[in-house]
């Protein structure tokens, strides 16, 4: 696996979100997982770009109107 981790600094230039709001997301299943990096309570994580980038993509084409209709 040859995958680029984004860190929060980097996560938060690319979504316009707080910490707060991509980790209430995250419990709800609406925004990729992250990758913990150590297994301390207060380890590093990280996200996957690729993962970030097709929750990304899947806001665009909602907003164009281009997304597969969830009947």
């Amino acid at each position: 696996m040859n995958e680029r981790l984004v860190g929060k600094k980097e996560l938060r230039t690319l979504v316009l979100y707080s910490d707060a709001h991509i980790a209430r997301l995250e419990e709800a299943g609406r925004f990729p997982k992250r990758v913990r990096l150590g297994n301390g309570p207060r380890c590093r994580v990280g996200w996957l770009l690729s993962e970030v980038m097709a929750w990304l993509q899947s806001k665009t084409a909602n907003r164009d109107g281009t997304a597969p209709s969830a009947a």
